[in-house]
């Protein structure tokens, strides 16, 4: 992807690279990571803040293979771990949302997230996650 090296070159924090796009840090990351499709105006914004030639910017706009990444079991610590809560508390989280909407699922189309870093009361710091996505509920037939 030549956002890596772009971004190495150019500019070291995401916000900044999605700043001014009107579109969650989040979403201008994912579309950079190959996961999204960004709306030409703000292609042409970040493809300018790194310095991305004109066959970079249209592929920001393409609409991506979604969730291509392996079947297999992530290596990455980082990944391995949102595969661990997930394998942890997953069962969990299903029949949560069950108990307080009933049979369906959490969109992940029609879906905002958001990372924050806060201070630990007990030292260090914590990741906020928050997954926010559309109930849509099954619908018999």
């Amino acid at each position: 992807m030549p956002f890596c090296s772009a971004k190495l070159k150019k500019i070291s924090h995401l916000p900044e690279i999605a700043d001014g796009t009107g579109l969650a840090e989040a979403f201008v990351t994912a579309a950079l990571l190959g996961q999204q499709a960004l709306p030409a105006d703000a292609a042409r914004l970040v493809g300018a803040k790194l310095d991305l030639d004109e066959d970079s910017i249209l592929l920001l706009q393409m609409i991506p293979l979604r969730g291509c990444i392996d079947d297999r079991i992530p290596t990455d610590p980082t990944m391995y771990r949102f595969y661990e809560m997930l394998q942890v508390y997953g069962t969990t989280l299903k029949a949560l949302v069950h108990e307080k909407f009933g049979d369906g699922i959490i969109s992940a189309i029609n879906f905002k997230l958001d990372v924050k870093k806060v201070a630990d009361p007990e030292g260090g710091e914590r990741a906020v996650i928050t997954l926010d996505g559309k109930y849509l509920p099954t619908k018999p037939f």
